[in-house]
C-alpha cells in the first residue's frame, strides 16, 4: 500500500519540482546576463553559466542608477504604504463585517466597484491633484499618500474577519462593558493577524515593484528601485548587463523578505485556520 502511494507521489513532486524551475529560471537568467558583457546578451546559444562581471555590472549599475538613494526610497514607500494600508483595512474590513450601520452595504459595494475603474482613468485628474493642490511633484509624499487605503485591501480583511472573528467574541466583549474600539484592538486584531500578514506581503511587493506611478511623478534625482531600472534602461543604446543587474539590486531585498517571513506568514495562516 505504501509502495503505491509512495509510486503516486512521483507525478506530482515532477510537476511541482518543474514548476519551481520554470519560477525560478528568469532570475537566474538575470543573475547569468547581469554577470556578463553585453555582447552576451544576443549570443547563440545563449549562455547558461554566470560569468565573471557580475560584481563589476552590479557596482556600475548601483553608481549609474542611484541605487543607494532609490532602495532608501522604495523601502520609505513600500513600507509607509503597507503599515497604512494594513491598519486602515482591518479597521474598515471589521467595520464592514461585524458592524451594523445604516448603508453599509450600499458603502461597500461602491468600494468594491472602484476596483473595477482602471488606474490609468485617474491618472490625470490625480497629477493635478498632487502637483497643483499640494505641490508634491517629485516628491515621494505624492507617491505615499494616494495609496494610504486600497480598495483591494478592505475587500481582503472584510472577507476574513467575516469568518475569522465570531459574534460571540464580540458580544462577550460588549458584555465585559468594553468599547467598539477597544473590542477591535483587543479582540479583532489578535485574529486578523495571520491575513493582516498576507495583505501587508502583498501590499509591500506591490508597491516595491510598483513603476507606472512613480515613473509618471519623480525623475531620476530622487527615484524608487523600478524608476531607477528604468532610467538605467533609457537611452539610445542601452546596456542589458547593467539593466539586469540593477534588476537583481531590486530582487534581492525582496528575496530576503520571503525568506525571513515566508515560513512565518504561512505558519499564521494554519494557525488561523485551526483556530477557526
Amino acid at each position: 500500500m505504501s509502495s503505491k502511494a509512495n509510486g503516486a507521489k512521483w507525478p506530482t513532486y515532477t510537476l511541482l519540482i518543474g514548476i519551481v524551475l520554470i519560477s525560478i529560471f528568469p532570475l537566474y537568467w538575470s543573475i547569468v546576463v547581469s554577470s556578463r558583457d553585453q555582447s552576451s546578451v544576443g549570443s547563440y546559444p545563449p549562455p547558461l553559466v554566470p560569468g565573471g562581471n557580475l560584481w563589476e555590472n552590479l557596482t556600475a549599475a548601483y553608481e549609474q542608477g542611484n541605487f543607494g538613494l532609490a532602495l532608501m526610497n522604495s523601502v520609505i514607500v513600500a513600507g509607509s504604504i503597507t503599515v497604512a494600508v494594513v491598519f486602515t483595512s482591518t479597521l474598515a474590513g471589521f467595520a464592514f463585517a461585524k458592524l451594523r450601520f445604516k448603508g453599509r452595504d450600499a458603502l461597500f459595494g461602491t468600494v468594491v466597484a472602484t476596483m473595477l475603474v482602471p488606474t490609468q482613468l485617474a491618472i490625470i485628474p490625480l497629477y493635478i491633484m498632487v502637483t497643483q493642490w499640494f505641490g508634491w511633484a517629485n516628491d515621494l509624499r505624492g507617491v505615499i499618500v494616494p495609496a494610504l487605503v486600497t480598495a483591494f485591501g478592505v475587500f481582503f480583511m472584510r472577507q476574513y474577519l467575516a469568518s475569522a472573528v465570531s459574534h460571540e467574541l464580540l458580544e462577550a466583549g460588549r458584555l465585559d462593558g468594553a468599547s467598539t474600539w477597544r473590542i477591535y484592538w483587543n479582540v479583532v486584531m489578535p485574529l486578523a493577524r495571520p491575513g493582516a500578514a498576507v495583505l501587508g506581503l502583498l501590499t509591500f511587493i506591490t508597491y516595491w515593484n510598483d513603476l507606472f506611478w512613480p515613473l509618471i511623478l519623480l525623475n531620476t534625482q530622487n527615484p524608487t528601485v523600478q524608476v531607477a531600472i528604468a532610467n538605467t534602461a533609457g537611452g539610445i543604446e542601452v546596456d542589458y548587463s547593467l539593466v539586469l543587474a540593477g534588476t537583481v539590486i531590486a530582487t534581492f531585498p525582496m528575496v530576503i523578505v520571503f525568506l525571513l517571513l515566508g515560513r512565518q506568514i504561512i505558519g499564521g495562516i494554519m494557525q488561523g485556520a485551526v483556530k477557526g
